[in-house]
């Protein structure tokens, strides 16, 4: 995720990612060009090659129209790709949260003699925020993870869903402490409380990540942009000739900018530029955990 001050409008306008959006579109951006000066060439010059005029009145009136429905499309979309952007957000925010409450009720439930108990919940609370992190980009990272035991990652290596397998030991660890009596009934439903709340947030991380917008509504979006974008120059060619050539790069780089930057953030766990900081916010949990668990009381 970018940190940037938005204050500063010479430094956002030429920011590198506007060059990175630029050399991704570079190629079509090129066809368009291509295409517009052929066809500004072929109308322009029609009696000399073909022998027949082909000049014609131009006019924008149809294309105001188009565009009018060509935003409020860009505009849904882009509502819809940032809601969900910022859903993953809140659902992170409450991670952070459920988190600390979590490490605050287990160093307020165990006794300071009690290290191990300590030392496990500080490595497997973690542990499941950097599994969660990883899972959402449809991977795993195990140098991420620690170990509180020999076989913590022999049994996490045989199951495909990671966090899943982390809360489900977490489950079992207070449950084992609830029938020793190292806690109370209400303590055991204080932590379950805590504990479900990881498995519900990570379900609408899921969620996210899992649904997309409805492949047609993707498709015909592009191809909206795509053949607004191809008569246009038979709105210009009459009046700006082959000025029109600028202008058609210029309205397609921003059409299709809008439309890129829709992609990016609708799944908002990725790597990608725009994307939710979740290593930041992972190690911020770990320190947090950490600190509330095993820095030394006064």
């Amino acid at each position: 995720m970018i940190r940037y001050n938005p204050k500063e409008w010479f430094g956002l306008i030429f920011h590198s990612y506007s060059r990175m959006v630029l050399l991704k579109l570079l190629p079509i951006l090129i066809f368009i060009g291509i295409y517009t000066l052929a066809l500004t060439y072929v109308i322009l010059n029609g009696e000399a090659l073909f022998g027949v005029d082909l000049s014609f009145e131009g006019t924008t009136q149809v294309h105001s129209l188009m565009g009018i429905v060509l935003g409020l499309f860009l505009v849904f979309r882009t509502n819809t790709a940032y809601e969900r952007w910022w859903e993953g957000r809140k659902q992170w925010g409450a991670l952070v949260n459920n988190t600390r409450n979590l490490a605050f009720k287990i160093d307020s439930f165990v006794s300071e003699e009690d290290k191990e108990t300590r030392r496990y919940f500080s490595i497997m609370i973690p542990n499941f925020v950097f599994a969660m992190k990883e899972h959402l980009r449809r991977g795993v990272n195990y140098n991420e993870l620690e170990s509180p035991d020999e076989e913590f990652m022999s049994t996490l290596k045989k199951h495909f869903h990671k966090p899943n397998i982390i809360t489900n030991m977490m489950y079992k660890h207070v449950d084992r402490m609830y029938k020793n009596k190292e806690i109370t009934g209400d303590h055991f439903f204080l932590l379950d409380k805590e504990l479900k709340s990881f498995s519900d947030i990570l379900g609408a991380c899921e969620r996210i990540r899992n649904t997309p917008i409805p492949y047609s509504y993707s498709m015909f979006m592009k191809k909206f942009i795509f053949t607004f974008t191809i008569t246009l120059p038979f709105a210009f060619i009459p009046n700006f000739e082959y000025i029109t050539i600028p202008i058609v790069l210029m309205l397609f780089y921003i059409l299709v900018s809008i439309e890129l930057i829709a992609e990016e953030i609708e799944d908002p766990f990725g790597r990608d530029i725009n994307d939710l900081p979740t290593d930041e916010l992972a190690d911020k949990i770990r320190n947090n955990v950490r600190e509330v668990l095993l820095a030394p009381k006064q």
